[in-house]
């Protein structure tokens, strides 16, 4: 038992502090950005973890603007940047959790799951309501595929309705790729 908590002490202070999560200190709205190299104008491949609609369409935008940058992309190259979209709604609206009864951001075409069980997993002691209303965040890392070292993070968040979450995530992603070389914490670009 010793043996396997030290294991796991040990693979845990071998990641690098950048490469673990944000901590708590970011708000909804907020978006934040670790350079710790400029994006280099290298080969980026833009690779999804969930296969959605919505995210497709993110992608491009993100890919645009790599683009724009001077970056040639594509579906695999010298980095591969990591884009995770994840659009929650926790105000614990309704619905059987099938297909037909997707969220509105889902179009033809995308993969959608079925919903989690309701149980809610926390602490009781250090309960805070939840937000406003549904939200999407959007966080993308770049690493380097010869080193496995992460380049460049960004994290975005906004609260907003399935039928607004696309323009939502076209706001989040203008004001990441602003002043992306920078290491700043700033308003993400939610609509009003």
């Amino acid at each position: 038992m010793r043996i396997a908590v030290l294991i796991v002490l040990v693979a845990f202070a071998a990641v690098p502090s950048h490469a673990q999560p944000p901590g708590p200190g970011l708000k909804t709205g907020q978006m934040e950005i670790k350079a710790f190299q400029a994006i280099p104008k290298t080969k980026t491949a833009v690779q999804l973890t969930s296969d959605t609609s919505l995210a497709r369409k993110l992608r491009g935008e993100v890919m645009e603007r790599l683009a724009r940058r001077g970056n040639q992309v594509g579906f695999s190259g010298g980095n591969v940047m990591r884009m995770d979209v994840s659009y929650f709604d926790l105000s614990g609206g309704g619905g059987s959790g099938y297909i037909r009864d997707s969220p509105s951001y889902l179009g033809p075409g995308s993969n959608p799951r079925m919903d989690l069980p309701r149980n809610k997993f926390e602490r009781r002691d250090t309960y805070t309501p939840p937000p406003a209303g549904p939200t999407l965040r959007i966080s993308l890392t770049l690493y380097s595929v010869e080193t496995g070292k992460v380049l460049w993070f960004a994290n975005a968040s906004c609260i907003t309705q399935g039928n607004n979450a696309e323009q939502s995530g076209i706001n989040m992603i203008d004001a990441i790729f602003a002043d992306p070389d920078k290491n700043r914490i700033a308003d993400a670009g939610c609509p009003l």
